[in-house]
């Protein structure tokens, strides 16, 4: 990725240039709604994800309640195309694109998340009885990345469907194994789907760039 200018370079020289306060915040509005055009740009991922989880929810539920499958948790390996499809895709050549301090933070705060997500399993998996409690944490990590990007963006939807999740992890705690799978995909619908369906796309201003409305 072609860097125009590193955020911390560009920042340096704002304030050297001693910008007003209004044209600070103008600054900090157009960091915003780039990282929001990114978004918009990338929600293929967003709603990829989200849908294929609330469906595997879904399904498990239906396999292990209605059909009493015993192996209802083998649906869990349509994550495996989905994992490739996303390596092959984010790793396509693209055109040169501006970092900014909202951006990376962005991309931390779920680099975090993912590695949390990671060990979180690791530590289930070698715990006794540790699935039958899972899923209140997962919603718990649903709820914190989608508040903290919704509060970076200045974009409701997130922040709302954060704070759901939370309320969500608090009821799914209280509840057999078996019905947390409906409040995941509830969480899942109001931390993904739902967003991710109401950003717009990009569109293109005068001079070509992709904006968001």
């Amino acid at each position: 990725m072609r860097l125009i200018m590193p955020y911390s370079s560009q920042w340096k020289k704002r304030m050297e240039d001693n910008f007003s306060p209004q044209q600070s915040l103008q600054l900090i509005e157009n960091m915003i709604k780039k990282v929001r055009s990114d978004i918009s740009e990338n929600r293929f991922y967003f709603l990829m994800w989200g849908w294929i989880t609330f469906l595997a929810l879904l399904t498990q539920f239906v396999l292990k309640v209605v059909v009493n499958y015993p192996h209802h948790y083998l649906v869990w390996l349509c994550v495996i195309p989905a994992v490739i499809l996303t390596i092959v895709r984010s790793n396509r050549p693209r055109g040169r694109s501006v970092r900014t301090y909202v951006g990376d933070s962005m991309k931390f705060l779920w680099m975090g998340i993912g590695i949390s997500f990671f060990v979180l399993c690791f530590v289930i998996t070698n715990t006794r009885g540790g699935w039958y409690i899972a899923y209140p944490f997962f919603i718990l990590f649903y709820g914190l990345g989608t508040f903290v990007s919704g509060m970076f963006l200045k974009f409701r939807p997130l922040i709302i469907g954060g704070v759901f999740n939370w309320l969500l992890a608090c009821v799914c705690v209280l509840l057999p194994y078996d019905y947390q799978l409906l409040v995941s995909a509830a969480a899942i619908l109001t931390s993904y789907i739902i967003p991710g369906h109401i950003i717009q796309k990009p569109i293109a201003d005068t001079h070509g760039r992709k904006t968001v409305e």
